[in-house]
């Protein structure tokens, strides 16, 4: 398949909507959204009644700031509250395909609609096309990220090897033997392939076959896709999206920012007020996807971000996220999963011979490493510390026994020392 072959078309029509076409469309579907979400959700209905938000009178975009911001920390209390995950769902469980389980622990819901989870015009974006063969390394195991990129690519043409993360020479053997055309996983572990096939002696384009790459779930620099894009030859894209909402954004060839998904509305605001802000100025992103089985209105995402409206060479006409440039709290992504420093604790105090401890987070060469240091004498339960921890955060660090005393007396639970230029 030729390069202009995936660079070029529009998956959908909604992409290239004028500017008064998509706020009629922003305005329809979100007026649908909030009249069934009040009928159906019983915590909507509570969060608009203590907001004295009536849904008769939403006429504009704008009346949406009166709706109160969802923080997505919040998600973990609201969904012990009582039958269809507290009442966040407009639906039984038992009508949903499937329930996930992310850090948190957070429920993520899955209903049976057709790409509930709204990749595909960011895959189409990215350049897969029909017949490819695409590798997906993100995980499979209660998390929705390996099956969630799936959908997509099927609805593409594209068939999938479920390969999920680790067992890196198998990876490797599957990529060659199967000439894979497509990878779907985050870019340090792309960067990890690359650099282990190069030490078995393998040439990244003449013996593999990769013509595109689909990342996510880690910030990425523009100096990993030009290292990556330049040892394997291939067009590397970035999506954004959370396992709540789904697709939030994705990026074209032309890599002008994330073209903002035509499923979701989307908000930049103030982290402590959540009034929103002008075009430009950097905020937190708040997300209302039409989603109304699961609709989380004006969800704050924690991740800070700005809108540019600036005209895209590839002729979409969405608003873009300029660039995801930090996080509002102490919650970090390490690869691929977030990190809650309330659930380190939870996993720490079941051990009361630490006294102490931080997580140090680097990223040497693009590769995410997580450092675990514990405070605390005669400690023998390593092995059992480390497998609650993976059993809890889904990610094992590496461990560091120092003395008591040894870490600082004023310290930040995770010390992200990670460098992106």
């Amino acid at each position: 398949m030729t390069r202009k072959d995936r660079t070029e078309g529009i998956y959908s029509r909604r992409e290239v909507l004028d500017e008064s076409e998509r706020k009629q469309y922003y305005a329809i579907q979100l007026k649908e959204l909030l009249t069934y979400a009040y009928r159906y959700s019983e915590d909507v209905k509570k969060r608009f009644d203590r907001a004295q938000f009536n849904v008769d009178k939403f006429k504009t975009l704008n009346d949406l700031k009166h709706i109160p911001i969802l923080k997505k920390k919040e998600l973990i209390f609201l969904q012990s509250m009582g039958p269809r995950l507290g009442g966040l769902l407009t639906k039984d469980l038992g009508e949903l395909r499937r329930v996930f389980l992310s850090p948190g622990p957070i429920f993520d819901p899955e209903d049976r609609g057709e790409d509930y989870w709204g990749w595909t015009e960011g895959f189409y974006s990215a350049g897969f096309r029909t017949g490819d063969l695409a590798q997906v390394t993100f995980n499979y195991h209660l998390t929705p990220a390996g099956l969630m990129f799936e959908e997509p690519l099927r609805n593409l043409g594209c068939s999938v090897v479920p390969a999920g993360p680790g067992n890196t020479n198998t990876q490797l053997e599957i990529l060659q033997k199967l000439r894979v055309t497509g990878y779907v996983g985050t870019p340090s572990y792309l960067m990890h392939l690359a650099q282990k096939a190069e030490e078995a002696g393998l040439n990244l384009r003449k013996d593999l076959y990769l013509e595109v790459a689909f990342v996510t779930g880690e910030k990425f620099s523009e100096k990993m896709r030009i290292l990556l894009e330049k040892k394997f030859d291939l067009i590397m894209r970035q999506g954004y999206g959370t396992a709540d909402v789904g697709c939030i954004g994705y990026e074209c060839f032309h890599t002008t920012g994330l073209h903002i998904a035509n499923r979701s509305f989307v908000e930049i605001c103030h982290p402590d007020t959540g009034i929103p802000l002008k075009d430009g100025e950097v905020g937190e992103i708040v997300v209302t996807a039409f989603n109304k089985t699961y609709p989380l209105i004006r969800l704050a995402t924690g991740d800070l971000g700005y809108i540019d409206r600036s005209p895209c060479p590839c002729g979409r006409t969405s608003p873009r996220l300029g660039g995801i440039v930090g996080r509002v709290d102490t919650t970090t992504r390490i690869k691929g999963m977030f990190v809650y420093p309330h659930q380190v604790e939870q996993v720490m105090a079941r051990f009361e011979e630490i006294k102490r401890w931080q997580i140090e987070v680097t990223n040497p060469g693009g590769i995410d490493e997580m450092v675990l240091y514990v405070e605390t004498s005669n400690f023998k339960r390593e092995d059992e510390m480390l497998h609650d921890f993976r059993q809890q955060i889904k990610l094992r660090p590496d461990l560091k026994i120092v003395a008591p005393g040894t870490l600082p007396p004023q310290i930040r639970p995770i010390e992200d020392k990670r460098k992106w230029d």
